[in-house]
């Protein structure tokens, strides 16, 4: 496969993955976000319309890419100062950003707030790529384009793009449309997941310290718990979205 070869862990491309990968700002402002591995290229190649960029180690067999994407060879070495990786797969590569969604919440929806791990917000949104399940980031999440969040997604991100919303929105929109609101919780009035018909609500998930936060308890019709043996005190927070995304399929 034709393309360019960068020998020097200076050039400016390099220099702006490397950016890329530690500043969310950047991010943003470019409208660009790194992927990090061949399995994920191999998902973008499939399911990113925004596919930009590919930076390949030169031992690697090239994949065949769409039309229009830029491709660069770098030696072994360098790519070792460009990936986020200890063991480089040997493919690193740009996709451009969708377009911003505003929220349309839908009964069955999943609200995450606060999820601050990169590794659980991806984890997250693979289970409900999985299961179907639309997903809405509130305040205070990880930035779902973050390196660690897309690889932990294993592709979701390409294939459902992650929805941000300010959580009064969302409340307005749970109040407008009758859509009851559930808040995971672990208080003695929060009721057992399987006593309700989770696909007609919508359930936030808290964030792995603080739990979900007073604007959501404050508003939210139900707090919701799931049963568990009483010597563990709590799940992580994939672990208990994963439950919760279980209760709330329409695939079950």
């Amino acid at each position: 496969m034709n393309g360019e070869r960068i020998t020097s862990r200076k050039n400016p491309l390099l220099q702006q993955v490397r950016r890329l990968l530690t500043s969310r700002k950047e991010r943003e402002e470019t409208g660009l976000y790194v992927g990090d591995g061949t399995k994920l290229l191999d998902e973008a190649v499939k399911w990113c319309p925004g596919l930009d960029t590919v930076i390949l180690s030169e031992k690697l067999e090239a994949p065949e890419l769409p039309r229009g994407v830029k491709v660069y060879w770098v030696p072994p070495d360098v790519m070792e100062t460009v990936s986020p990786m200890k063991s480089p797969q040997g493919a690193v590569f740009l996709c451009r950003k969708p377009e911003e969604q505003p929220p349309a919440l839908s009964p069955g929806t999943l609200i995450l707030d606060g999820i601050q791990d990169p590794g659980n917000l991806g984890t997250i949104l693979r289970t409900a790529d999985a299961l179907e399940v639309p997903v809405v980031l509130a305040e205070g999440c990880a930035d779902p384009y973050g390196w660690k969040a897309v690889r932990a997604s294993m592709g979701a991100v390409f294939r459902t793009p992650p929805v941000q919303a300010p959580g009064a929105e969302l409340l307005r929109q749970c109040r407008e449309r009758g859509i009851p609101l559930g808040a995971t919780a672990l208080s003695p009035r929060a009721r057992d997941i399987r006593q309700e018909e989770l696909p007609r609500w919508a359930v936030v998930i808290g964030s792995e310290g603080q739990g979900v936060s007073r604007l959501f308890l404050e508003s939210c019709d139900r707090e919701l718990i799931i049963p568990m043996n009483p010597r563990c005190e709590s799940l992580n927070a994939a672990s208990a979205a994963t439950i919760v995304l279980w209760q709330m399929t329409p695939l079950r």
